[in-house]
């Protein structure tokens, strides 16, 4: 038997007979803001494990040769529980495939991608991980929205606005404060309930906010408001997850900022 190299703890396998499970983000959408390392990656995969929100450019990347397998999640609809993924990941590498798992933004930031690691960690497959551009700072950048500014932000918090049992239970005494940006993945649904709690907890009414829709594509659609008003207007335009929703008083510079063109604008920046 071959002698193995010796590797840190979760790399024990022989690479010899175990192929590498390589974690990868892919950015917010647009296959441009894709790494180097992700698109060597994706043209020499063996087989390419990819998630809903990947953009379709990225996908036209995978090699000829490459199997593909869906395993995308929508709200309140899993195509694969992710017990599932984490053992298909696990099979996949011990029967010797180089594994692309691919992820929207970067895996790291509410991708679950850490979950994955621990299983492939504790069964002894090999893992890289290969950072994204994730969703919130390539939308915003997109959106004309800068996430901190000396003038209006110094901190940025992200959060999700769905939790792992369906409610939208967050530190909202924390995040109601002025000179910070708040950003919102898979808000959507609950954005009447959001903008409200901002509020009660002592937000104004008239506090910017905005939500952006298919960020960095060719179709994005954003609406800059008020927390008072942005539900209605985020309606009334016909906008459909995934969404990114970003509150702060960085909103207002977006009419200044927003370098798309004034076509993918919907309503006014809030204060503007």
């Amino acid at each position: 038997m071959n002698a193995c190299v010796e590797l840190p703890a979760v790399m024990q396998a022989c690479r010899g007979r175990v192929g590498t499970v390589h974690l990868v983000g892919a950015g917010p959408g647009d296959p441009e803001l894709l790494t180097l390392r992700a698109a060597r990656l994706l043209a020499r995969a063996d087989v390419v494990v990819h998630d809903q929100l990947v953009g379709p450019g990225v996908l036209d990347l995978i090699g000829a040769r490459a199997e593909r397998i869906f395993v995308g999640k929508q709200r309140s609809r899993h195509s694969v529980e992710q017990g599932d993924i984490n053992a298909l990941l696990v099979r996949l590498a011990r029967a010797g495939r180089e594994v692309v798992r691919l992820k929207g933004g970067d895996p790291f930031v509410f991708g679950r991608g850490g979950e994955e690691l621990q299983a492939l960690a504790a069964a002894g497959v090999p893992f890289e991980v290969v950072p994204g551009i994730t969703a919130a700072c390539g939308v915003a950048a997109y959106a004309g929205i800068p996430l901190t500014h000396r003038d209006h932000a110094q901190s940025c918090t992200f959060v999700t606005g769905h939790l792992q049992d369906g409610s939208c239970e967050l530190d909202w005494s924390a995040l109601a404060r002025p000179r910070q940006t708040v950003v919102i993945y898979m808000g959507l649904s609950a954005l009447a309930s959001i903008a409200a709690r901002f509020v009660e907890h002592g937000l104004p009414a008239d506090w910017p906010v905005a939500v952006v829709a298919q960020g960095t594509l060719a179709g994005q659609r954003v609406v800059a408001s008020t927390l008072r008003d942005i539900a209605a207007e985020v309606a009334a335009a016909g906008l459909e997850s995934p969404c990114l929703t970003i509150v702060g008083e960085v909103v207002r510079l977006r009419d200044e900022l927003a370098w798309r063109g004034a076509a993918s604008a919907i309503g006014a920046a809030a204060g503007g």
